[in-house]
C-alpha cells in the first residue's frame, strides 16, 4: 500500500490511541512489524502547544519513517495551522480525526461528531490538504449512530477534497467500542473509492486481519487495543499474510526485554516521576495473561522509583523465566 511517496509495509498499522500510542509504544510497534504508526491525537488548538503533553505529543527525534501525526479540531483555518505546526516539527502524513467517540471530543463537535456535519468535514478536509505537502488521510467511523451510517457520503468528501488515505471503524459513534464490528459499510466505502481504504475494529489476531481484508478488500487494517501489552502482534499478523502460517508465541524471556527495554524507554522520554507513573498501565497489559498478574500490579505500582519499577519487573520475569514461583511481596 502506497500514501502518497510512502509505502506502508506490512500492512498492518497501529491505530491512534489517547494515552497509548506515544512515541515510545510507537517507535516499539515499529520495530516488532507496523508498517505504519500514528501519533495519539494532538489538538489544533495553539494555545496548548507548549504544554510538556502537546510537547512529548510533537517530539519525533529518532522515530522512524513515515511519521504519521494525528489532529483534531473543528475550525478549518485551525486545523490547516495545527497540520502546517506539525509538518515543521517533522510530520510526513497529517492524520484527521473524526473518529473519536469520547464524550470530551464529540462534545466540543470534534471527532467521530463532525460526521453530523458533511460540509463543515469538506471544509476542514480542503483547509488541511492545500496547508501542506504531505499527504493528507482520514479517520471515521461507520456514522454517527445506527441508523445514520454515512460512512460512504463521508469518504465520496474525502477523496473528492484530496485525502490520500481513509481509515473507517466499524462501529457507530453511538456504539463506543461496545458490540461487535460491522465490516460491511467498511467493503462498500472500499469498493465505492480509488484511495487506499483500512478497516478498524477487533482485529485481535492475525486470523481474524486475514478475515477482515478479505471480506472488506480492505488495502490495509489497524489494530489498536489488541496491541496493548502485545505489541508483537504485528509481526504475527504481517508473518500470516504473509504466509498463512502462525509464529509461536514470544517466549517469557523475549517478553521480559521487550517490556524492560519499554520502561527503559518510558523512563527516559518522560523523565523518572512522570514516566514511571505512565509505565504502570502497559505493565498491566503485559501481565494481564498470568494468573498472578493482580499481585503483580499490586506490586510494581508500589514503586517509586524507575530503578524500583526495572528491578522488580526484571526479578517477576526471570522467577517466570526459571519456572518458579515469583515473589510478590506486596501481595494480598
Amino acid at each position: 500500500m502506497r500514501i502518497g511517496p510512502h509505502t506502508i509495509a506490512p500492512n498492518v498499522i497501529l491505530a491512534p490511541m489517547a494515552g497509548v500510542t506515544d512515541k515510545p509504544f510507537r517507535v516499539l510497534c515499529k520495530r516488532l512489524g507496523a508498517g505504519l504508526c500514528v501519533s495519539e491525537m494532538t489538538t489544533s488548538d495553539p494555545r496548548f502547544w507548549t504544554t510538556a503533553k502537546s510537547r512529548h505529543r510533537m517530539d519525533h527525534v529518532g522515530e522512524p519513517d513515515p511519521i504519521s501525526v494525528q489532529i483534531a479540531g473543528t475550525v478549518p483555518q485551525v486545523m490547516a495551522d495545527a497540520a502546517r505546526h506539525n509538518v515543521d516539527n517533522g510530520a510526513q502524513l497529517i492524520d484527521i480525526n473524526m473518529g473519536c467517540p469520547a464524550k470530551k471530543v464529540c462534545n466540543a463537535w470534534a471527532g467521530s461528531a463532525l460526521m453530523r456535519e458533511p460540509a463543515l468535514v469538506a471544509d476542514i478536509l480542503e483547509a488541511v490538504v492545500n496547508a501542506v505537502d504531505v499527504p493528507v488521510t482520514l479517520k471515521i467511523r461507520t456514522g454517527w449512530a445506527a441508523d445514520r451510517r454515512n460512512a460512504l457520503e463521508i469518504a465520496r468528501i474525502a477523496e473528492s477534497a484530496g485525502i490520500k488515505a481513509l481509515a473507517i471503524h466499524g462501529r457507530t459513534r453511538d456504539q463506543q467500542y461496545k458490540g461487535v464490528a460491522e465490516y460491511d459499510t467498511i467493503a462498500e466505502v472500499k469498493a465505492a473509492l480509488s484511495i487506499p481504504v483500512m478497516a478498524n475494529g477487533d482485529v485481535d489476531s492475525p486470523q481474524k486481519a486475514g478475515e477482515v481484508l478479505k471480506h472488506t478488500g480492505c488495502d490495509a487494517v489497524l489494530v489498536g487495543r489488541a496491541a496493548q501489552g502485545r505489541p508483537w502482534i504485528f509481526r504475527e499478523i504481517a508473518h500470516y499474510l504473509a504466509t498463512g502460517e502462525i509464529l509461536p508465541e514470544p517466549s517469557l524471556a523475549e517478553i521480559r526485554d521487550i517490556l524492560l527495554g519499554h520502561l527503559e524507554h518510558l523512563h527516559g522520554f518522560y523523565g523518572e516521576t512522570s514516566g514511571v507513573r505512565i509505565a504502570r498501565k502497559h505493565l498491566g497489559w503485559y501481565a494481564k495473561e498470568r494468573p498472578e498478574n493482580a499481585a503483580f500490579r499490586t506490586m510494581v505500582n508500589r514503586a517509586e522509583s524507575a530503578e524500583a519499577q526495572l528491578r522488580l519487573t526484571r526479578d517477576y520475569f526471570d522467577a517466570l523465566v526459571a519456572g518458579v514461583a515469583p515473589e510478590l511481596p506486596f501481595a494480598a
